[in-house]
């Protein structure tokens, strides 16, 4: 089975994921001083894009690629359009009635909007990379195997060696990408969703990395976000794998 796993596709992809969307992370040509001159929302737009461009134009490549060798489980919606997108509303409703502070001075509760439906669109991007892709191409290992590859693949392309962080935060943030690895996984097992896959990579961008939320809001706010969505997505999720359960014993 493990045959099927074709390494230099992987190559392929982490090497289209790490260039393009680092270019543009560590901003190696200086663009941002040129898209600050466009509106703050379209500035915002515009960087979210770019950044993911790499791991998402990388996963639509290996995603086509691997369709010819087998068939695809885990898609955008998953099994349910409706709860994929019911579990994405809920944080965009929160962080729009919270509102965000921010920079750009516009209205807080106009921000949080912007901002959380970016980050979101941020989010996708990469869960087509990360689940989308790499769990499925590597869906016939072992899941420690897995969610080890994905987490250190994960941890790659940040690229956080190349940065001022010492061993101890960069081996912090590999443990990190293993475990959010395996969380995640779990959900795109149950769900074969990428959509509920990237909101729970929304939290996690909203609780500690995300650079247009985590500082315009306070910690009692975070933990009303964090609380109010994951307790309702569980709730979601847990409604979603009985009608699986039950559409599976229909279909036998």
């Amino acid at each position: 089975m493990n045959d099927d796993i074709n390494w230099k596709r992987i190559a392929l992809f982490l090497l289209i994921a790490i260039t393009l969307s680092n270019i543009f992370r560590f901003d190696i040509f200086d663009l941002k001083s040129e898209l600050e001159q466009l509106s703050s929302w379209l500035f915002i737009l515009t960087t979210t894009l770019l950044e993911g461009s790499g791991v998402f134009i990388g996963a639509l490549l290996t995603i086509s690629l691997l369709k010819k060798q087998r068939k695809i489980g885990i898609t955008l919606f998953g099994t349910s359009r409706s709860k994929s997108l019911l579990m994405a509303i809920i944080p965009i409703i929160i962080l729009t009635i919270i509102g965000v502070q921010n920079k750009f001075e516009l209205n807080a509760n106009l921000y949080g909007f912007i901002a959380v439906t970016n980050t979101l669109l941020y989010c996708i991007m990469e869960e087509f990379g990360w689940r989308g892709y790499m769990q499925e191409e590597l869906k016939t290992l072992k899941p420690w195997k897995k969610h080890l590859l994905i987490g250190f693949s994960w941890y790659l392309w940040h690229l956080t060696f190349l940065t001022s962080a010492s061993i101890g935060d960069n081996l912090f943030f590999l443990a990190m990408m293993i475990f959010g690895s395996w969380g995640i996984g779990q959900v795109a097992e149950s769900t074969k969703s990428i959509l509920a896959c990237a909101c729970f990579h929304l939290i996690i961008q909203i609780m500690m990395f995300n650079a247009l939320i985590k500082n315009g809001i306070d910690g009692t706010e975070k933990l009303i976000i964090l609380g109010v969505s994951v307790l309702l997505w569980f709730l979601i999720i847990k409604k979603w794998e009985q009608q699986n359960t039950t559409t599976k014993k229909a279909y036998n």
